[in-house]
């Protein structure tokens, strides 16, 4: 899977997932074609079909361009929630019906490991959306650097890779968290190069620290009054 990121995110109150059960995959779903991305979005990859890919720098600069963009918008609604305990990312899944369950699932895990910030599913002006479709550079998060994210999933990639664990990776990276190929199957953030073999959806204790590390960072700059 590659990975690229961006989004906009709503500040309210914690708010948990009810996780759900694994769901079947078809070949042929009907789904919206994913936003084109523009010349300038920030991409990075997850690793594509039967390669062995150890990222870039570029992708590095990209992971963070993701996470700021996301740092900036909280930062735009501060006022409106000036007393919330934690930042609420909120997502649709309109686009990508058959992978429900999944998101799901990886909104519940990353809900149950940190405390900073929390993933919830929107009816209605979603921070970012989840499509699906075939591609064959796989699974990818998007940016166009203008606050417009998706997170894209693909047929393929999913049914060779454990897809719990593709969705909750590619949403690591809405959470600022970078790839790490050379890590093993415990690190959330290896994506792709522990193999297909590899089924663990959960970040590890180092990610997770890391994660409301950077969301607390996040909620006070998004808090300290304008000058």
């Amino acid at each position: 899977m590659r990975h690229q990121r961006t989004l906009v995110l709503s500040m309210s109150t914690a708010l948990g997932l009810a996780l759900a059960g694994l769901g079947a995959i078809p070949a042929t779903a009907a789904t919206a074609a994913a936003p084109a991305s523009s010349s300038s979005a920030s991409s990075a990859a997850y690793a594509p079909h039967g390669s062995t890919y150890a990222g870039s720098a570029k992708q590095a600069a990209d992971n963070k361009a993701f996470y700021d963009a996301v740092m900036k918008s909280v930062a735009k609604k501060r006022a409106a929630h000036p007393l919330a305990a934690s930042v609420t990312v909120s997502y649709s899944t309109d686009n990508a019906p058959s992978f429900r369950s999944e998101i799901a699932q990886a909104a519940q895990i990353w809900n149950s490991s940190v405390q900073n910030v929390r993933l919830q599913e929107s009816s209605g002006g979603a921070d970012f959306s989840y499509y699906e479709g075939s591609d064959p550079q796989g699974s990818y998060a998007s940016t166009d650097g203008h606050g417009n994210g998706y997170i894209f999933l693909d047929y393929d990639q999913n049914q060779e890779y454990y897809s719990v664990r593709v969705v909750a990776h590619e949403t690591g990276h809405v959470l600022g968290l970078p790839d790490h190929y050379s890590g093993p199957c415990s690190e959330l953030m290896s994506g792709g190069g522990p193999g297909p073999s590899c089924t663990n959806p959960y970040p590890d204790s180092q990610e997770r620290a890391r994660v409301n590390q950077l969301w607390q960072y996040g909620l006070a700059s998004a808090f300290k009054p304008a000058a």
